[in-house]
């Protein structure tokens, strides 16, 4: 099997993506991984875009362990910066699992995602039993064996769960993002987040992301966080969400429209041979 597909990533998460609107190509799960596979082409994430009669395109996202995804905010955000350039659009709308994304072609290669609306009952994120979401009493540990209790829930059209600690870098992610994707209060396994508040106007994170593991960036743990971070009164409307090769830029209204924006790279495109 040859065909063509494009490489991108929004602060460095990466995407392989697969145009089918106008021809279908069927890959399966083992296929799935190799693609992502680092020793292969390597991503983050895969994404297939279809063709819909309601929207610009319609998106399916994979995880690099091949599991299916609702959403992915970078990956919308370039998937929507790639069709502007072929239909000759600055507004492209999206369908995905999680609902309908807008997003807006600005300078150069800045794009702006509309998220929507956080959810944060417990059944929203899910989680299997009834808990208080803005403290599920979670336990992780810092390198020194230091325990910290907290964790907050927020659906963002996929569950994240965020920890808000005064050094991200005292705790080693690798173990704890595992452990905590894996656990049994999430039915849906879940993204977990380390955040810093640095000032009402930025916060330092790092991600774990599940079926995908630590990643440089992730759009939709930005939201997550930001609306964490607003509903406790720690930010502003407007933060900047550092990561290690850049910022996102995010909006929460008073309506609680969550908008995110940030650049994404140029298009590369290329041969995939499987």
């Amino acid at each position: 099997m040859s065909f063509n597909a494009f490489k991108m990533d929004g602060l460095g998460n990466d995407f392989i993506i697969i145009d089918c609107r106008n021809e279908r190509i069927n890959l399966s799960k083992k296929q799935i991984i190799k693609l992502c596979d680092r020793s292969f082409l390597g991503c983050d994430q895969l994404i297939l875009i279809n063709k819909s009669n309601h929207s610009d395109a319609e998106l399916v996202f994979y995880n690099s362990d091949g599991s299916e995804s609702t959403t992915c905010g970078n990956g919308t955000r370039c998937v929507a910066y790639l069709i502007s350039k072929d239909i000759n659009k600055n507004e492209i709308n999206l369908t995905t699992k999680s609902g309908n994304l807008s997003s807006k072609i600005l300078d150069s290669n800045l794009v702006e995602t509309v998220i929507g609306k956080a959810k944060t009952n417990w059944n929203e994120i899910p989680i299997s039993k009834e808990m208080n979401t803005k403290n599920l009493g979670l336990q992780i540990k810092d390198k020194n064996e230091n325990i910290f209790e907290g964790g907050i829930a927020v659906n963002v059209g996929n569950p994240h769960t965020i920890f808000f600690v005064d050094d991200i870098n005292k705790f080693d992610l690798n173990k704890i993002g595992p452990l905590l994707e894996n656990d049994a209060l999430f039915p849906q396994k879940c993204n977990i987040t380390l955040a810093r508040i640095e000032s009402k106007k930025k916060i330092s994170v790092k991600v774990w992301e599940r079926g995908a593991g630590l990643t440089k960036a992730c759009g939709s743990a930005a939201c997550a966080t930001a609306f964490a971070a607003k509903v406790n009164n720690l930010i502003e409307d407007n933060v900047e969400v550092v990561f290690e090769l850049g910022n996102l830029s995010i909006n929460i209204a008073d309506d609680n429209i969550i908008k995110m924006k940030g650049p994404v790279s140029d298009i590369k495109m290329i041969e995939i041979k499987l």
